[in-house]
């Protein structure tokens, strides 16, 4: 199965589309989102096309296929506008015999682990900037950021099909990184 990764849209109908865009390009099956999808949050400027209620029916309409969990700036009153669970805050899969614990980054990161074992994959969002380093044995993943990327990195998502993470540049639709 083919997964595309996103995190932190944060409103931004306009990156929502460009993710949905990379999403049906790819070939995808599942469209994994790592939080922080409707609310720009407090911190943050209001991203491109800022339309939480727009995103909301983007992501809807597809809603058989997406899997999210909760980032630091989703509310239950997000969840009530989404036709998809987001309020976990992770999720497990199992993808090319190695375990990936999805969540948003805010309570799990490389410094704050899960109980993952070795060789096993953390792949978080939260930061707004693309990862990919080892910690105590474990794989540390990030998509970056969809709508409000940091530190001089790409607006960005993920690919996941048989054990192999690529890193798209939502802008140019080019490969910039691979993992596997």
């Amino acid at each position: 199965m083919k997964w595309l990764i996103a995190s932190d849209i944060h409103g931004s109908a306009y990156y929502c589309r460009k993710v949905l865009e990379c999403f049906a390009r790819e070939g995808a099956e599942r469209l994994l989102l790592l939080g922080d999808v409707l609310y720009h949050g407090p911190r943050n400027d209001l991203p491109r096309d800022y339309a939480p209620k727009e995103v909301a029916a983007q992501l809807n309409a597809m809603a058989d296929r997406v899997l999210g969990v909760r980032g630091n700036c989703d509310a239950e009153i997000d969840q009530a506008v989404l036709a998809f669970p987001i309020m976990a805050d992770y999720a497990l899969l199992c993808e090319g015999g190695r375990t990936v614990f999805a969540t948003h980054g805010h309570l799990f990161d490389p410094d704050r682990l899960p109980p993952l074992h070795a060789g096993e994959i953390l792949l978080q969002g939260h930061t707004h900037v693309p990862l990919c380093m080892e910690r105590a044995g474990i794989m540390c993943l990030n998509p970056g950021s969809a709508a409000i990327p940091k530190e001089g990195s790409p607006h960005s998502c993920m690919t996941l099909e048989g054990g192999v993470f690529r890193w798209i540049d939502l802008d140019s639709g080019e490969e910039y990184r691979r993992f596997a």
